[in-house]
């Protein structure tokens, strides 16, 4: 028995005097910064101390215990200056044994608690899929489904009629479908890309999700719930096609809402012109969901690759074809003037799933950029889709293509991976903005997908720590996806969350993250001095850094289905 395991009692009984108020405890747990749900046994697993010590030391408890299970040393100081923190880390990637327990640190106190043990991130992989069922549109969330959370059906969204700079008369019917954000508007480019990016989960892990996982109102069914939520997604996209292929951009009010109830909402829908780039993403999407449904639906299949197939033959005789919004139209925009890498991804998938080589021609023609860059991710990511699908069936490529794919995978996961190790809490951001917690997980997505095809062990640590980022390992301490942590974001900008009267948000929803550009900073209580990496508050009117989103959420999801399948 170590002496510290000896004076643990004497330990405890210090911690417990100076922590005997709640503020005292939350004081001390928001200086040891950690991933607030757990580890798996085998897993990076460290933590970043902002608190002023002279200790040198730190210990793992065992939470039901009370024992000691491991002494370590802390890093030396570093000041870092995204945060304007000096930040000290502690190793206790040796503590293997399934339990929960506390990291403490004498002189500052006890941290939040978390778990070491196989799928233990199970529950907020799944939780980051229910939170899509909260977002439905167009029926009721029902008690049985969505328990305290249940609410009217809102939007029904039929004969909806076309915004007057469509120039168009008539009216389509587009119900259902997920609530893009905070906001109740659907946008087919930011339902495509997200669609398709939990979409490869299945691909990958089909077994992952099973039927009854989720308890939604397809449950039941003999397939796997997630299949069934993002079937609920492209039901509504192929609503937005027109007959000649093309895809209307987006179904919104002119102005957003304010912060009510969905069924209270009643303002005019309208549908939006058609564009490149939400045909194309649809094209993408409804090819990749074509091959994964075509096991238990093949009619729907087969509807989804006609539906991509007319897509991507619009956009050829459309190229260049970028949305704007019409004047006093101010709900999301979602722009993009440079189509290549829509076009790449389209090209991609529908190789793919045709295997006709007039696309696989198409996409070698594309020159892209696989390096990564933050920021705009429903714009800026969307090639990485088109390079995974081929990578995933490299068996049909020349062997040429097959290599300079895979290098080109690799050199940016590398980059990646070279990033997050200068930084204090190892992610790869150095620049934040709108959504940057998407942009973290983005990063692991590449990742993880490095490590499929090169198990280096470095690849699946680096997914690993970003993930530990997002639960709490971060400048502001939170645990960032709604419901899951010890401390997690409260007032989200999400207008249900807002306006249903319940205490807690709508759980499962990842808020935006650090915005070091602060686009509402005239509206939002930021602290006085502001670093990038604490850019960032728990704020309801803060649409730059509270709130959620599809495109935030959809790489969460992968990469926790991924953590949950390739590690130990």
């Amino acid at each position: 028995m170590s002496r510290n395991l000896k004076l643990l009692p004497l330990l405890l009984l210090v911690i417990s005097c100076q922590t005997e108020k709640d503020t005292d405890i939350e004081s001390s747990q928001e200086y040891i910064r950690l991933n607030q749900i757990g580890y798996y046994p085998m897993s990076n697993k460290r933590f970043v101390l902002t608190a002023t010590t002279e200790s040198k030391e730190f210990s793992v408890v065992n939470a039901q215990s009370g024992n000691v299970v491991f002494e370590g040393q802390l890093s030396g100081a570093t000041d870092w200056a995204l945060s304007g923190e000096a930040v000290r880390v502690g190793d206790f990637s040796t503590v293997q044994t399934t339990g929960t327990y506390h990291i403490v640190v004498p002189g500052v106190g006890s941290s939040h608690p978390f778990s070491i043990g196989a799928k233990v991130l199970q529950a907020p992989f799944l939780g980051s899929i229910k939170g899509l069922y909260y977002q439905r549109i167009g029926q009721p969330l029902e008690e049985e489904y969505a328990g305290v959370y249940a609410r009217p059906l809102g939007h029904p969204d039929l004969e909806v009629p076309f915004h007057p700079s469509v120039n168009r008369e008539g009216t389509i019917n587009a119900p259902g479908g997920w609530y893009d954000a905070g906001d109740f508007g659907k946008y087919v480019i930011n339902g495509a890309y997200p669609l398709a990016q939990m979409a490869t989960l299945l691909e990958h892990y089909s077994d992952l999700v099973a039927d009854g996982d989720l308890n939604i109102p397809e449950s039941g069914n003999g397939r796997s719930d997630l299949m069934d939520e993002l079937k609920y997604e492209m039901d509504w996209l192929l609503t937005m096609q027109d007959e000649d292929g093309g895809l209307f951009h987006k179904m919104t009010s002119e102005v957003f809402e304010g912060m009510i109830m969905p069924h209270a909402a009643a303002k005019q829908r309208y549908i939006f012109a058609k564009g490149t780039a939400a045909t194309l993403d649809f094209a993408g999407a409804a090819a990749k969901f074509a091959r994964i449904v075509a096991s238990v639906d093949a009619a729907y299949a087969d509807q989804c690759l006609s539906a991509a197939r007319r897509a991507w033959n619009w956009a050829l005789e459309n190229p260049n074809v970028p949305f704007t919004n019409p004047e006093g139209v101010i709900t999301g925009q979602y722009g993009d003037n440079n189509f290549s890498q829509e076009f790449y991804w389209a090209a991609a998938e529908l190789f793919i799933s045709t295997r006709e080589s007039a696309y696989l021609n198409h996409l070698t023609s594309i020159e892209v950029d696989f390096a990564f860059a933050p920021g705009g991710s429903w714009a800026n990511h969307l090639h990485y889709l088109g390079l995974f699908a081929l990578l995933d069936h490299r068996d049909q490529l020349s062997e040429a293509l097959a290599t300079k794919l895979r290098n080109q995978l690799l050199s940016s996961a590398r980059q990646l991976v070279a990033k997050a190790s200068g930084n204090a809490y190892f992610q790869p951001l150095s620049d934040f903005h709108w959504g940057s917690n998407s942009d973290v997980m983005n990063a692991a997505y590449i990742v993880a997908q490095a490590y499929r095809i090169d198990r280096q062990p470095a690849f699946l640590g680096f997914v690993q720590d970003c993930v530990n980022y997002i639960f709490g390992c971060n400048a502001v301490g939170f645990s960032f996806l709604t419901g899951f942590g010890d401390r997690t974001p409260q007032f989200i900008h999400h207008r249900q969350s807002a306006a249903d009267g319940i205490a807690e948000p709508v759980p499962g929803l990842l808020s935006g993250g650090p915005n070091n550009y602060q686009q509402d900073k005239d509206e939002v209580d930021y602290p006085e001095v502001t670093y990038p990496m604490t850019s960032w508050v728990d704020q309801q009117p803060s649409y730059a850094s509270n709130e959620i989103c599809l495109n935030w959420n959809a790489p969460l999801t992968y990469v926790l289905g991924f953590l949950e399948m390739e590690s130990k």
